[in-house]
C-alpha cells in the first residue's frame, strides 16, 4: 500500500510514513495510490462485531507492514478503553427513517476521539521502534485541539501545540485544552480566526529547514491516518441498518471537509452509500461550490456552531484530486488560485462531485429552532453542529435510512444549547470539574516567526 499527494510532486510513502510525514514536502496531501475495496460478504460479516473488531476489518488493508495483526489489535483496545459507550457509537432514532449516530462518547466529547486516540497508539508505537522524537503542531477550530492533547500527553518522544483561534471557541472547549497539566503539550490562542492558524501550520510544513529542525508532524485532518479512523464508523452504523444489502445515506456536518471526506472512503471501499449530504452552517463556502461550482472565499463568520467557522476546506483537496482525474497539476493550479481568494472548479470535476455529494446550509435561527424541536419531540439534545446536520438532513430524507453524525457533547457549547431550548446540558461527571482546574495557555500574534521561536524554545527546555 502506497501513499501519494494530491499535487504529485511529493515521493510516494509508506503507510507509517505517511503517517508521521502529514503533509506532503509538495504541499500536497497525501491519499491512497488504490483504495481497498471490501467484499458484500466481508461487509455483511461485520454485523453484530463489536466495534474494535470493525476498525480493525476495515483499516487493516491500509496499513501495509506498518505492524502485525497482534499489534494493531492491540493499539485499538488502548484507544477506545476510555469511551464512556460500550457500543462507541450508538445510533438512535430520530423520527422515521432518520438516525443519529453520536460520536461524543469519547474522552473529549467530539467525534475527533475516534481518530485522535488511534493514531496517538499508533505514533508512539512506531516511535518506540525507531527511538525518535517529535513535535506535533495542530490547528484547531475548537474540537481537534482537546482530542490531540488528550490523546498524546505524557507521551515521553512527543511535543505537541495546538494553535486555536483567541476568543473564537467555546469555554468548554477552550479549557479542555487550557487545563491539560501534562508538560508536553501547549496551548497556543493565536489571534486571528481558525483559517488563519491553518494557515501559519501550513507555513511551519512547507517551511521545510523548520519542519526537519524541529521533526514536525501533523495530527489536523490532514495526516492520512485521521481520515482513516473515521472511516470505521460510517461501516459501523451502516452494517447496524442492514448494509451491505440495504442502501444507506449519510448527512455530516462539516467544515474541514475531512469527516464527509471519510465517508467518502467508505463509499469506495464498497459501503452502500445512496447519499453523502455536506452540512454547512453560514460559513457555507461548501454549499456555494456545490451549488455554483464557484470556491470562493467570503470572511469568517462566527457562530454558534464555531467548529464549523471555517473558509478553508484542506480535505476538500483530496476529492478535487480524484474529481480532476488524479492531476496533480491541476490541484497544484487550483490551490494556487485559492490563495488568491477562490477557483471555479471545471464542469466535469463539478459533475463527479454532484454524483457523489449533496448539500445544504443551516443559519442561526434554524440552528437554534432544531435544537428546541429535537429537544421537544424525542428528549435528544443536540450541540449546535449537530444540530446544522439534522436541519440539512430533513430535506434529503426518504426511503433510505438517513444517519446525520452528532459531532460533539451538547455540554461542550451549554450556552447555545440553553439558549435555544431553555435546559443548561451538564458536562459528564467526568469532567464535572473541567471550571476548577488551573489553566496555561500562551496568548500569541498572527506571526510565523514568532510562533516558530515559541516552539523551538518551549521544545528546547
Amino acid at each position: 500500500m502506497r501513499y501519494i499527494s494530491t499535487r504529485g510532486q511529493a515521493p510516494s510513502l509508506s503507510f507509517s510514513e505517511a503517517m508521521m510525514t502529514g503533509l506532503a514536502r509538495d504541499g500536497g496531501l497525501y491519499v491512497p495510490q488504490n483504495v481497498p475495496v471490501l467484499s458484500s460478504d466481508e461487509i455483511a460479516a461485520l454485523a453484530g462485531l463489536p466495534y474494535e473488531e470493525v476498525a480493525f476489518r476495515v483499516m487493516w488493508p491500509f496499513l501495509g507492514d506498518t505492524f502485525t495483526k497482534e499489534e494493531f489489535q492491540g493499539l485499538i483496545a488502548k484507544a477506545y478503553a476510555g469511551f464512556g459507550h460500550a457500543a462507541r457509537a450508538p445510533l438512535v432514532q430520530l423520527g422515521p427513517n432518520h438516525f443519529l449516530l453520536e460520536l461524543f462518547h469519547g474522552p473529549t466529547l467530539a467525534f475527533k476521539d475516534f481518530a485522535m486516540q488511534v493514531i496517538a497508539q499508533m505514533m508512539q508505537a512506531v516511535l518506540a521502534k525507531s527511538g525518535e522524537r517529535i513535535t506535533i503542531v495542530g490547528a484547531t477550530s475548537g474540537d481537534t485541539g482537546s482530542a490531540a492533547m488528550e490523546a498524546f500527553r505524557g507521551l515521553s518522544n512527543v511535543d505537541v501545540f495546538i494553535l486555536y483561534p483567541h476568543g473564537r471557541v467555546s469555554e468548554v472547549q477552550r479549557r479542555q485544552m487550557t487545563t491539560v497539566a501534562e508538560s508536553n503539550v501547549h496551548a497556543i490562542a493565536m489571534d486571528g480566526d481558525f483559517d488563519e492558524a491553518q494557515g501559519r501550520l501550513k507555513d511551519m510544513f512547507n517551511d521545510l529547514d523548520f519542519r526537519d529542525e524541529v521533526r514536525l508532524a501533523g495530527v489536523n485532518s490532514i495526516n492520512w491516518a485521521r481520515v482513516l479512523a473515521q472511516v470505521v464508523y460510517y461501516f459501523s452504523a451502516a452494517v447496524s441498518l442492514g448494509a451491505p444489502h440495504r442502501a444507506v445515506s449519510f448527512t455530516v456536518p462539516t467544515g474541514n471537509f475531512g469527516d464527509v471526506f471519510a465517508g467518502y472512503i467508505a463509499r469506495a471501499m464498497g459501503l452502500p452509500i445512496e447519499k453523502l449530504v455536506i452540512a454547512t452552517n453560514q460559513n457555507d463556502i461548501l454549499d456555494r461550490a456545490m451549488k455554483t461550482g464557484a470556491y470562493k472565499t467570503d470572511g469568517v463568520k462566527p457562530s454558534i456552531s464555531p467548529s464549523m467557522d471555517i473558509q478553508v476546506s484542506s480535505n476538500f483537496e483530496r476529492v478535487l484530486f480524484d474529481a480532476y482525474g488524479r492531476d496533480g497539476a491541476a490541484v497544484s493550479a487550483l490551490m494556487g488560485e485559492l490563495k488568491a481568494g477562490g477557483f471555479t472548479i471545471s464542469q466535469g470535476a463539478l459533475e463527479m462531485l454532484r454524483e457523489t455529494f449533496a448539500s445544504g446550509r443551516c443559519d442561526e435561527d434554524q440552528t437554534r429552532a432544531t435544537i428546541k424541536a429535537a429537544f421537544a419531540g424525542t428528549g435528544e439534545v443536540l450541540c449546535p453542529h449537530s444540530a446544522v446536520g439534522v436541519w440539512v438532513a430533513t430535506d434529503h430524507l426518504g426511503a433510505t435510512p438517513m444517519i446525520t453524525l452528532a459531532t460533539a457533547h451538547p455540554a461542550k457549547f451549554p450556552d447555545a444549547v440553553e439558549a435555544a431550548m431553555g435546559v443548561r446540558p451538564n458536562l459528564p461527571l467526568r469532567m464535572a470539574d473541567l471550571f476548577d482546574r488551573p489553566e496555561r495557555v500562551t496568548r500569541m500574534p498572527n506571526d510565523l516567526a514568532a510562533l516558530q521561536a515559541h516552539i523551538r524554545e518551549r521544545i528546547a527546555n
